[in-house]
């Protein structure tokens, strides 16, 4: 036998009331979440609240995921992870690294556990209904309550056990929040609107955004377009679909970073690979307290 679920989470303002969800059918689902968190801890959870329910089950568990970064943690970035201490490649520590490694924990021996990713929001009937739970979840606790946990794996009836996870739990100490997109965004305090642009940039350069589709989202402005270096012009749904990790370190040198009118500013750079060279530049805008890329374009240099 085959068991196939869904797995998914959310965020009301990335970080803000989040919540989690997995959905295998109407007798076999579990929800949750916190006053704040971030997306990718909603991603995160519901698949090693899965996994933990189900650790029992000798059966071949799929899971459908909707975020490459969940996938891609889980699969191939992990071993890597561990080797170095729970550091990422350019040393600075992992996100999420409670969840990281509870979700080791919860992976070890599981031989029949299989990943799939599929395009969320495009009609799959169980991705649907563990975005409705993720998102009831964090509706649920951004209105101050607490949303129905479900039945859990166990059954219709039996309630699942309350998740909280040392990386989120709303005990925590208000001085050292939970990392986010936004707030571990370098090693030094980020003072300035230019720094804070340069810092951003350099996320849309790293593979753990790249490969988690709403991790770029929430960087993009919803009018976003691109000119690409081969003239290509792109939307914001198209590079959401296409987007993923560059195969090659990218090296951001920047040559200008000013402002260009209330709450935007221009930031202008030259992306070095082993291969090639590309003129670029990023109109960013300041949107609700955050900075979001309006427009990008690519210009080989000559």
């Amino acid at each position: 036998m085959t068991i196939i679920a869904a797995a998914d989470g959310s965020a009301l303002g990335n970080p803000g009331p989040a919540g989690w969800g997995w959905y295998v059918d109407e007798d076999h689902w579990a929800c949750g979440g916190w006053p704040h968190g971030t997306n990718n801890m909603g991603e995160l959870t519901a698949v090693l609240d899965l996994l933990e329910q189900t650790a029992e089950v000798d059966d071949e568990l799929v899971i459908y995921c909707d975020s490459k970064y969940a996938i891609n943690s889980i699969t191939q970035w992990m071993p890597g992870w561990k080797r170095k201490g729970w550091k990422k490649g350019d040393g600075k520590p992992v996100m999420n690294v409670e969840i990281m490694q509870a979700l080791d924990r919860a992976m070890a021996g599981r031989k029949n556990v299989r990943f799939e990713w599929i395009k969320g929001h495009s009609g799959h009937a169980l991705n649907e209904e563990a975005d409705r739970l993720a998102n009831g979840a964090a509706t649920a606790y951004q209105k101050g309550s607490v949303p129905d946990a479900g039945p859990g794996w166990a059954g219709r009836g039996t309630p699942a056990p309350e998740r909280t996870s040392p990386a989120s739990a709303p005990s925590a100490p208000a001085s050292t929040p939970e990392p986010d997109l936004f707030s571990e965004l370098s090693d030094a305090p980020v003072v300035t609107d230019e720094e804070q642009v340069i810092a951003l940039e350099r996320q849309l350069l790293e593979d753990d955004t790249r490969s988690d589709s709403a991790a770029v989202a929430a960087l993009l402005h919803p009018q976003w377009s691109e000119i690409g270096r081969s003239g290509r012009l792109w939307t914001r749904e198209e590079i959401l679909d296409e987007i993923g990790p560059l195969g090659e370190a990218v090296n951001l040198e920047v040559l200008a970073c000013m402002p260009a009118g209330p709450d935007t500013m221009l930031l202008t750079w030259r992306a070095v690979r082993d291969t090639e060279t590309t003129l670029r530049s990023s109109l960013w805008v300041r949107v609700a307290g955050h900075w979001r890329q309006l427009f990008h374009q690519g210009t080989p240099e000559a």
